[in-house]
């Protein structure tokens, strides 16, 4: 067994500092790394300087903090991906990957914002309605009031690939925007789910009485199940009726995690990639 790791000395914390305010980058990633090497005790020892008259100083303490909570995030995201089956619930799983990239996320705060989302809509609906009725004043408040669209840039943009920023910007891609859809939806008890699709995502819903076909992506089109089968045919053949099955959560964030994997190697971001690699792995473990 190899001997305690000793505890730094107050000589070598000073020293540590001194270089952590030093201009040279090279030298500030080397004494980062030493930083975060050291653990929980470091992030303690480390936090004071984060309020430092130094601005360099002051900069650079906050960035290695960030680091910390972003290593905790992971951690917590990769145990809830691991802990869970298929049908973990989709928000917490969300905001837990949001956190993974902004640790400085309020949770709380991006729920609060869809309970008062779904607070103000008012459906003006009878409990009576047709699924066309009810369907048609949800799209009317989530696209019109709220203002949500969908957007796929060619390139991979950070804003595009977490909930949070989605939720910021009100646009998304077709995951991503079904999933803050299903939501507000389920918040107002709809009887919404995700259907997964080849290189696309749409949402069901389905009654006792009626099933409906909703493409969130562009603008809430309602298909029935014959009309959104001849818009899947088109490109495939092979397309059975099964593939209009419900989607697990767990294939939900797989789907969002393939989408941020392929951005960031996109970018060239390759510490990213494998950060994102991991969770896949984990989720489809």
């Amino acid at each position: 067994m190899g001997s305690p790791r000793r505890a730094p000395t107050e000589s070598q914390n000073t020293a540590l500092i001194t270089l952590l305010a030093d201009e040279d980058p090279v030298v500030y990633r080397v004494v980062r790394e030493t930083i975060l090497g050291r653990g929980t005790p470091a992030r303690d020892w480390i936090r004071p300087y984060a309020w430092s008259p130094d601005r360099l100083l002051r900069s650079r303490a906050r960035e290695i903090l960030r680091q910390f909570e972003a290593r905790d995030a992971d951690v917590r995201f990769l145990a809830f991906c691991l802990r869970h089956g298929g049908h973990f619930d989709l928000e917490t799983a969300g905001w837990l990957l949001a956190a993974t990239a902004e640790p400085e996320l309020s949770v709380e705060g991006y729920r609060a914002l869809l309970d008062d989302c779904t607070a103000q809509f008012r459906p003006g609906v009878p409990a009576s309605g047709s699924a066309r009725q009810v369907l048609g004043a949800f799209h009317e408040f989530f696209f019109g009031e709220l203002g949500f669209r969908g957007e796929e840039p060619p390139d991979f943009r950070f804003d595009n690939g977490y909930l949070n920023r989605v939720l910021d910007r009100r646009a998304g891609d077709p995951v991503h925007l079904v999933w803050i859809y299903l939501l507000l939806a389920r918040r107002r008890r709809l009887p919404i789910a995700a259907i997964e699709l080849p290189g696309y995502c749409l949402c069901r819903y389905q009654s006792s009485a009626e099933e409906l076909y909703i493409d969130v992506f562009r603008g809430g089109r309602l298909m029935d199940k014959s009309e959104c089968m001849e818009l899947l045919v088109q490109p495939r053949e092979d397309l059975s009726p099964e593939i209009l099955a419900p989607a697990s959560a767990r294939r939900i964030v797989i789907r969002s995690c393939e989408h941020l994997h392929r951005g960031y190697r996109q970018l060239g971001s390759e510490d990213e990639a494998l950060r994102i690699r991991r969770y896949l792995v984990a989720l489809r473990a």
